[in-house]
C-alpha cells in the first residue's frame, strides 16, 4: 500500500503571510494539527505545527491585556516561524516508509508532493486508521496470535488451512521473534465464519505456540 492509497488530498493549506492568530483559528475549525504553506502555485514552502503556533502565543502568566496580546501576535506571520526543510514524501512512498520518517523524526505529518506542488499529507491518523484496517480492527472475528517459524512456506499453510475451514482472513500482520530458540515470527491473523475451536484445532499443528485467542 502506498502513500497515494490512504492520504488526504487537497488538504488545508495557508499563505505565508497568514497572521499567526487566524492559522491557529484554522486549525481548531477544520480540527487539524498542522498547516502546509504554499504559493500561489500550490508549491510548498513550509509547514507549520499547532505546537508551534502555540509557541509563540503569550502565556496565560503575561502581564499583557488581551487588547495587547492581539496586537502583538496580529503582527507574527506564519512565514515568521514556519519549518523550511519540510520532510515530504510522494504518492508512491509505501506506507511503511512513511510511519519510519515520521517516528525516526518524531513528527505528526507528512506532506505529499508531486515534483514541487502539494497533492496531499498523510498524517498519523491516516497510518493509524490504515493499520487497524489491516488488522481487521474493524471487522468482526476471531483473532488467533501464534509464533511460528521462519521457514519458508509456513504463511502458505497457514492460510490454505483456514481456507479449508471456509474461513475469511479480515486481518493479518507479522512481527518479526528475535531471542527465541524456535520462532522467528509472530503472526496475528482474524478470521470470519470459523469458530474458535475450529481455526485453533487446525492452526495448532503449523505452529510453534499459540498466544492468544479471542473473538472480537
Amino acid at each position: 500500500m502506498l502513500v497515494g492509497d490512504v492520504m488526504t488530498h487537497n488538504p488545508v493549506t495557508i499563505s505565508a503571510d497568514m497572521p499567526v492568530p487566524a492559522a491557529l483559528s484554522l486549525m481548531h475549525e477544520k480540527k487539524i494539527r498542522s498547516l502546509p504553506i504554499v504559493d500561489a502555485h500550490n508549491r510548498l514552502l513550509g509547514l507549520v505545527t499547532e505546537k508551534d503556533l502555540l509557541y509563540v502565543s503569550p502565556s496565560p502568566a503575561t502581564t499583557l491585556n488581551i487588547w495587547e496580546i492581539k496586537e502583538l501576535l496580529g503582527k507574527v506571520r506564519v512565514e515568521g516561524i514556519m519549518v523550511q526543510k519540510v520532510i515530504t514524501v510522494t504518492e508512491d512512498t509505501p506506507i511503511e516508509e512513511a510511519a519510519r520518517l515520521m517516528a525516526d523524526d518524531k513528527i505528526g505529518s507528512l506532506p505529499v508532493l508531486r515534483e514541487r506542488t502539494l497533492v496531499g499529507i498523510v498524517t498519523k491518523t491516516d497510518l493509524f486508521n490504515t493499520f487497524l484496517a489491516m488488522l481487521g480492527g474493524l471487522r468482526k472475528g476471531v483473532r488467533i496470535t501464534a509464533l511460528t517459524s521462519g521457514a519458508k512456506g509456513t504463511v502458505a499453510k497457514i492460510t490454505n488451512a483456514i481456507y479449508g475451514l471456509g474461513g475469511d482472513i479480515v486481518g493479518l500482520a507479522f512481527n518479526e521473534v528475535t531471542g527465541h530458540p524456535e520462532a522467528g515470527w509472530q503472526i496475528t491473523v482474524k478470521v470470519q465464519d470459523v469458530t474458535m475451536d475450529a481455526l485453533v484445532a487446525a492452526l495448532k499443528p503449523l505452529v510453534i505456540q499459540i498466544k492468544d485467542t479471542r473473538e472480537i
